[in-house]
């Protein structure tokens, strides 16, 4: 009974444990996109409000969404890797 208990135990603990990792590697995916489109958003109101500083807002907003792009690659890598181990 007790071996039996241990076994089961052990299989719920690593079902749960990919889920997470899963739930985590969605929820970082769908903040960088928010996050992405949050950056678009406001540059395009910058460059509408002027339109001469449009090559340094565009330049500083790829920045800013690589950096977000990177970080979002970084999570979806850890909690992947907590799914596999």
């Amino acid at each position: 009974m007790l071996l039996s208990t241990i076994i089961l135990q052990a299989a719920g603990a690593a079902i749960w444990g990919k889920v997470a990792g899963a739930l985590g590697a969605a929820i970082a995916a769908l903040a960088a996109a928010w996050g992405i489109g949050k950056i678009g958003q406001s540059a395009m109101e910058a460059i509408a409000r002027q339109p001469e500083t449009a090559g340094s807002i565009r330049t500083a907003m790829i920045i800013i969404g690589a950096l977000v792009e990177g970080a979002c690659l970084f999570a979806i890598i850890a909690c992947l890797m907590a799914i596999v181990m």
